[in-house]
């Protein structure tokens, strides 16, 4: 743990409510996905002591899923929060489906699947109860209200806390809170993904629904410290995503090239830019920035200390508006499970 001396060299992390609920959390949170999966080598050890500083700082937000690293990602959450659950604010999310070799199979929502999922859960996080449970992807065979009564029948049994979903339509949301009030709406969004703005912001707002923007540094590539792909580990999962691949990488470089040049002026580095800027984006945003490493931890916490004016935000907005990414944030079956 890290000592009153050493906190005291740090920018102090605010706090921000999820909605209308009684959850508050930091207003930067921590994505532990990268830690098991997805992004190249992982170090169980470097990854705990990440989590563990996150929360000595103050980032109190951690989220994970079942999916991530086919169930290790909650054990390895579940060791690090161990002596230390009370002071977490603890995510994670059921509903990809995949089989023991890693394929994705599809998207269950089914009441008895959810109520399977959340056991399974508890179990490898070694906790009681989880605070935000979400469902990952909706499920286009299963109503909504299907689903979403089976999670409320989990906070009925003191397993859960509070409920989210995850990549959700307005449509849906709509028919979920009705169900049972739903505490947050994660989706992607970041100075390269706008595609919350026109109606999935607005729809949160309406429905008192906090909104948690995941790959906020739109999965590194904003935060400038690789050009190209060729450095990447095989396995690494931008390695294949659209927005990666050599007919796009070079525009949305471009982007990057804009965002050092003000953060620069703002005497910052590109990733507390970036974050600094969905931050701004109002009081109900939480960011969840996924590290695997304390470096980039200590470096993404202190983008709760870069100031951006009107002028700034505006300026931004100019140099990089909605819709000028080059390529589809997934490939076309994973296009297909968003926004439902």
């Amino acid at each position: 743990m890290m000592s009153a001396t050493e906190a005291k060299q740090f920018t102090p992390i605010p706090q921000r409510r999820l909605g209308r609920s009684e959850l508050v959390v930091s207003a930067l949170g921590l994505g532990c996905m990268g830690m098991s999966e997805f992004y190249g080598s992982t170090d169980d050890g470097e990854s705990i002591a990440t989590i563990r500083r996150a929360i000595d700082r103050g980032i109190n937000f951690i989220d994970t899923a079942d999916m991530y690293g086919l169930g290790r990602n909650e054990e390895l959450v579940g060791r690090a929060l161990r002596g230390r659950r009370q002071e977490v604010v603890l995510a994670t999310k059921f509903g990809n489906v995949r089989s023991p070799d890693g394929r994705f199979l599809g998207v269950n929502g089914r009441p008895e699947y959810v109520q399977q999922c959340c056991e399974a859960s508890l179990r490898r996080l070694g906790v009681e109860q989880i605070d935000l449970y979400y469902q990952h992807r909706v499920d286009s065979d299963v109503p909504i209200e299907e689903t979403v009564g089976a999670m409320a029948r989990l906070v009925q049994q003191g397993k859960v806390r509070f409920l989210g979903l995850s990549e959700a339509a307005p449509a849906t949301m709509r028919r979920a809170a009705k169900v049972h009030p739903i505490a947050a709406l994660q989706s992607e969004y970041s100075l390269w993904t706008r595609d919350p703005e026109p109606e999935i912001l607005p729809a949160c707002r309406e429905l008192g629904i906090g909104f948690v923007a995941y790959s906020p540094l739109g999965r590194g590539f904003l935060t400038g410290k690789f050009s190209n792909t060729e450095k990447l580990a095989a396995n690494d999962y931008r390695r294949f995503a659209p927005r990666f691949q050599a007919e796009n990488i070079k525009q949305n470089l471009t982007l990057v090239e804009r965002i050092e040049k003000i953060a620069a002026e703002k005497r910052c580095t590109a990733a507390q830019l970036a974050l600094a800027w969905v931050l701004a984006q109002g009081t109900d945003i939480i960011p969840i920035a996924g590290t695997k490493r304390r470096t980039y931890l200590d470096e993404n916490a202190e983008a709760v200390r870069i100031s951006l004016t009107p002028a700034d935000l505006a300026r931004i907005n100019r140099e990089i508006p909605p819709g000028i990414t080059a390529g589809d944030r997934y490939d076309p079956i994973g296009m297909r499970r968003i926004n439902l």
